[in-house]
C-alpha cells in the first residue's frame, strides 16, 4: 500500500473509523480488504483425485500451488512476479498448463510445469501471438489441441501440441473466416464456425479428420446456434439455438445436416445459457438459465439432481456449483457463495456424501458487514421490463433508504449482463455510504433474441435511455438524492458513463470512465486484428462508419464534449487491445481544452482493466476521493496517484 499524500493547499480531514446514518453505525472497512487478491482461488483436482491445486498470491501475483488431497501442506510451483497467471488446468496427473499475457496485451501464451515444480516449459511463447485452448484432451496425457494466430494475426489455426516434445502439428489451415473449432469425444477436430459475407455465420462439419470441412448451416448472425458437446456416440450434437424462437433452447442437432432434431428444454423467460455433461457417465445431466437471483436448473439425470439437492441442504443460503471433478467424477470441488462473501471451496465425496471445507477465498470479509444485493425491476419508457440490482448501505432497506448519494454502474460488454452475487466494487461503494444501481439494459444477454436485437445501433440512444430510466425510477422511489448521482462503468460501461454525462448532462454530478469508448469511429478502427473478420458484423451492431456516419458522430461523446459539464475521472490501461488508449486521450484533451474538471490515470503495465493488485488499489483510492469530493463535498487527499499527460490536441478524432 502506498503512503497517502495530502495536497499542500487543502486542509487534511481525518476519516472516522465509524460513519453513521440515522441510528446505524457501520465500520469503514479499509479499501484494501475489498480489492486485495483472494487468499486462494481457482481450485482444481488432478484426474486421479490425489492432488488439489489452486492459485494464491506470491509477491502480490497469483501463482499456482499444489497439495496432496487431505494435506495442509502445499508447494508453490510457479514464480510469476510481473503479472497474475490468467488461468490453468491439469494436463494429466503429473503436469499442469497455464496461460499468461504481457502487461495486459491479451496475447496469452501457454506454459507448463510438473506438479513438483520441475520441468517448466514455454510452449507458445511467441511475442504478439495469442493462444487459445480448443481441447485439453483429458484422455491423452501427452497431447492437447490449441489454436494460435502465429501465421496470421487476424486468424487462428488449430494445432495438436505434444507436451513432451513441444512439437505442434497443424490440423487445418484457417482460410481466413473461421472463428472457432470443436472436437468430438475422441479429440478429433470435427466442427468449425465461420463468418461468411461479413454478417452471416456458418457451421462447417466433417465426419473424419481426413475429410475436408463442408458447410452445413448458414444463417444471419442474429440466429444463434451454439454447439456444446457431441452426444456420447459422436453422431449428434447438444446445442443451444434461437432459430424459430425468441429464447434460446437446448436442442439436439444433426451436425451432418445442421438440422434441429429435437428440443430438450426451453424456458419462457430466459435463454438457456449452458448445459451439464458427464464424461464419466457419458450422458447429458442438465440445462441452465440465469434468473434475477438464482440459476434456473433443469436436470436430465436423477443422480446429478440428488447430489445437487444434498449440497443445497448442507449449504443453505448459498449458491452452489461444481467447479472441478476428478476423472471418475466421485470427488468434486464445490464453490458456495452469495452476495455478501467471495465464497468458500469444499471437497465433496459424492459416494459418501461428505463435504469438507477447503478454504475461504477472502476470510477477512465479514458477511455481516456487507450489504444485500436486491434484485429489482423497472419499466423503460417504451414498455420493456429492465431487471437489475440495487445495493444499499448495510442496514438500510428500500423502505428506509431516503435521499442517498448514488453510483449508477452500467455493465460492460455491452452484450453481457450483471448477475447476483458478491461484487467488491459494489460492496466498497455501499460501505462508503452510496447506493449502487446496476441494470441489465437492452442488449444484455440471457433475455432472448428480441431484447438483444433492440440494442443494435442504439449506443447512446435507447440503451442509454434504459440507464436513465433506472436513475429516474430510483429518484421517484425517494431513494436517490437527485443532486448527488454519479455514473461509473468500465468498457461499454465507460462509454455509457461518457454518454450519460454528454446526453443527460444535468442528471449526474460526476462520472468515472474506466477503459471506456469515447469515439465510435476510432473505436471501430483500432479493434484487435483477430476481430477484423467480424468487423462487418460490428457495423451491423454498433454502426457503419460510412452509412451511419451521422449517427456515430452524434453519439460519440468525444465529438460532443461541449455538452459535458460534470467533473470526470478517466482511467486507462496503456496496453488495452480492445479500447485503445487513444479513446481516453482524445476525451481528456477535448474536455481540458474547454476547462472541464477531468482527472486522468494511466497505468503502463495494464490493459483492458487493472489486474495488478497495486494498480487496483491506486485506482479505487483515487475513485474514492473523487466521489467523496463531488457527491459528499469532502476534500480528502485529492492528489492523483499517477496522471498521464493529455495530448496537446485531439487530432485523432474522426467524423
Amino acid at each position: 500500500m502506498k503512503t497517502m499524500r495530502w495536497s499542500g493547499w487543502m486542509t487534511a480531514i481525518v476519516v472516522p473509523l465509524v460513519w453513521s446514518c440515522s441510528d446505524r453505525h457501520v465500520r469503514e472497512i479499509p479499501l484494501e480488504e475489498f480489492f486485495r487478491n483472494s487468499e486462494v482461488r481457482s481450485y482444481d483436482i488432478s484426474p486421479d483425485g490425489k492432488y488439489l491445486s489452486y492459485m494464491a498470491p506470491y509477491e502480490s501475483r497469483m501463482n499456482i500451488f499444489v497439495q496432496q488431497a487431505g494435506s495442509d501442506s502445499a508447494r508453490r510451483i510457479t514464480s510469476e512476479t510481473d503479472r497474475d497467471i490468467a488461468g490453468y488446468f491439469w494436463a494429466n496427473n503429473d503436469r499442469l498448463l497455464y496461460l499468461k499475457d504481457t502487461g495486459g496485451d491479451e496475447n496469452y501464451q501457454l506454459y507448463g510445469v510438473n506438479l513438483d515444480g520441475s520441468d517448466p516449459r514455454a510452449y507458445t511463447a511467441i511475442p504478439g501471438v495469442r493462444t487459445q485452448i480448443i481441447d485439453p484432451l483429458e484422455e491423452i496425457d501427452s497431447l492437447i489441441i490449441v489454436s494460435t494466430n502465429q501465421r496470421d494475426p487476424q486468424i487462428f489455426d488449430p494445432y495438436r501440441l505434444n507436451l513432451n516434445t513441444g512439437e505442434m502439428t497443424l490440423l487445418a489451415e484457417n482460410p481466413g473466416n473461421i472463428q472457432g473449432w470443436m472436437t468430438d469425444h475422441d479429440g478429433k477436430l470435427r466442427v468449425a464456425y465461420a463468418i461468411v459475407d461479413g454478417v452471416n455465420t456458418q457451421i462447417l462439419y466433417r465426419e473424419t479428420e481426413q475429410e475436408p470441412f463442408r458447410p452445413v448451416l448458414t444463417t444471419s448472425f442474429k440466429d444463434e446456434v451454439s454447439f456444446y458437446v457431441f452426444t456420447p456416440d459422436n453422431k449428434m450434437v447438444y446445442a443451444t439455438s434461437n432459430i424459430g424462437r425468441d429464447k434460446a433452447a437446448l436442442v439436439v442437432v444433426d451436425p451432418a445436416t445442421g438440422q434441429e432434431v429435437e428440443e430438450l428444454y426451453a424456458n419462457d423467460l430466459y435463454d438457456v445459457i449452458g448445459l451439464g455433461y458427464s464424461k464419466a457417465k457419458k450422458k447429458l445431466t442438465g440445462a441452465y438459465c440465469e434468473g434475477p437471483k438464482d440459476v434456473i436448473r433443469h436436470f436430465f439425470d436423477p443422480q446429478t439432481e440428488e447430489s445437487f439437492r444434498k449440497l443445497q441442504t448442507q449449504l443453505p443460503g448459498y449458491q452452489v456449483g461444481t467447479t472441478a471433478t476428478n476423472k471418475a467424477e466421485d470427488m468434486k470441488i464445490v464453490y458456495a457463495g452469495n452476495d455478501r462473501t467471495r465464497g468458500t471451496y469444499y471437497l465433496y465425496d459424492v459416494k459418501a456424501d461428505k463435504l469438507t471445507k477447503i478454504a475461504d477465498l477472502a476470510p477477512w470479509i465479514q458477511a455481516e458487514e456487507m450489504a444485500e444485493m436486491i434484485p429489482v425491476s423497472y419499466p423503460s419508457r417504451d414498455g420493456l421490463t429492465i431487471e437489475g440490482y440495487l445495493t444499499l448501505p448495510a442496514g438500510l432497506t428500500m423502505e428506509t433508504a431516503r435521499q442517498l448519494p448514488v453510483v449508477v454502474n452500467p455493465h460492460g460488454g455491452p452484450w453481457a449482463r450483471d448477475s447476483w452475487g458478491y461484487n467488491p466494487e459494489v460492496q466498497f461503494l455501499a460501505n462508503r455510504g452510496y447506493a449502487v444501481l446496476q441494470m441489465n439494459f437492452r442488449g444484455s444477454t440471457g433475455y432472448g433474441r428480441k431484447f438483444k436485437e433492440l440494442s443494435y445501433k442504439q449506443w447512446g440512444q435507447t440503451m442509454q435511455n434504459d440507464i436513465t430510466d433506472g436513475v429516474r425510477w430510483l429518484i421517484s422511489q425517494g431513494i436517490a438524492d437527485s443532486t448527488r448521482i454519479a455514473i461509473y462503468g468500465g468498457s461499454y460501461g465507460g462509454y455509457a458513463t461518457l454518454a450519460g454525462l454528454t446526453y443527460t448532462p444535468d442528471l449526474y454530478a460526476c462520472g468515472v470512465d474506466y477503459v471506456g469508448v469515447s469515439n465510435l469511429f476510432t473505436f471501430l478502427q483500432t479493434i484487435p486484428p483477430y476481430w477484423k473478420p467480424m468487423l462487418d458484423m460490428m457495423y451491423e451492431m454498433v454502426g457503419d462508419p460510412q452509412k451511419d456516419s451521422t449517427m456515430l458522430a452524434a453519439y460519440s461523446p468525444a465529438l460532443n464534449a461541449d455538452k459535458i459539464k460534470a467533473p470526470l475521472l478517466v482511467v486507462q490501461g496503456a496496453n488495452d487491445p480492445r479500447v485503445n488508449k487513444a479513446e481516453s486521450d482524445q476525451m481528456v484533451a477535448a474536455l481540458r481544452a474547454r476547462g472541464v474538471d477531468v482527472d486522468y490515470m494511466v497505468k503502463d503495465n495494464e490493459g483492458h482493466g487493472f489486474h495488478n493488485e497495486e494498480n487496483r488499489f491506486a485506482f479505487y483510492r483515487t475513485m474514492e476521493r473523487f466521489l467523496a469530493k463531488h457527491l459528499k463535498g469532502e476534500q480528502i487527499d485529492a492528489v492523483i496517484e499517477e496522471e498521464a499527460p493529455a495530448p496537446a490536441e485531439a487530432d485523432s478524432m474522426a467524423r
